[in-house]
């Protein structure tokens, strides 16, 4: 009579397998949250970017970036984005971004408030990052904090995520 031999894998060959599998979702799952969290930063620089177009174009007709907190370079008369969106919307952009990708409402500034008679010459946008706190004195320049502020202020990016991230 003759032995059929067993078919299978032995327990050893199964944890050998599972070791593995679990050793390369620890290498690729902070990966994953980390480019997450880079493609929210790049979301929310597009459409602070595009804000800001539009912001700039409606200023070339009217000569100013105000209508009739946080301070940035010298700005710091708020602007909501409910002013904002009824000066952009239709006339310079079709829909107005109101929030960040992290899901938190911009802020806008300028030198003068929205309604004041002065003729505001700079604007800023701002994103509170990540954690969603406005610093009170922003470090300007490349930032590798995910929960620094995003800031883009008269055409250029004055505070913005460089190189490699880090979250604390």
């Amino acid at each position: 009579m003759l032995r059929q031999r067993a078919r299978g894998f032995t327990l050893v060959e199964l944890l050998i397998v599972v070791a593995i599998i679990a050793i390369l979702a620890g290498i690729a799952i902070p990966n994953l949250l980390m480019a997450l969290q880079r493609a929210k930063q790049k979301r929310t620089m597009a459409n602070m970017r595009n804000i800001a177009t539009a912001w700039e174009a409606r200023a070339t007709d009217l000569s100013r970036y105000n209508g009739a907190g946080v301070t940035v370079d010298g700005m710091s008369a708020p602007v909501t984005m409910d002013d904002l969106e009824g000066a952009l919307e239709p006339t310079y952009m079709r829909s107005m971004p109101r929030i960040d990708g992290w899901s938190r409402q911009f802020i806008g500034v300028t030198e003068y408030g929205w309604q004041a008679a002065g003729l505001a010459q700079r604007y800023g946008l701002i994103s509170g990052g990540r954690d969603g706190i406005f610093e009170n004195s922003p470090v300007l320049g490349a930032t590798s904090n995910f929960d620094c502020d995003i800031i883009y202020s008269n055409g250029q990016f004055m505070q913005f995520p460089d190189g490699l991230q880090t979250g604390r």
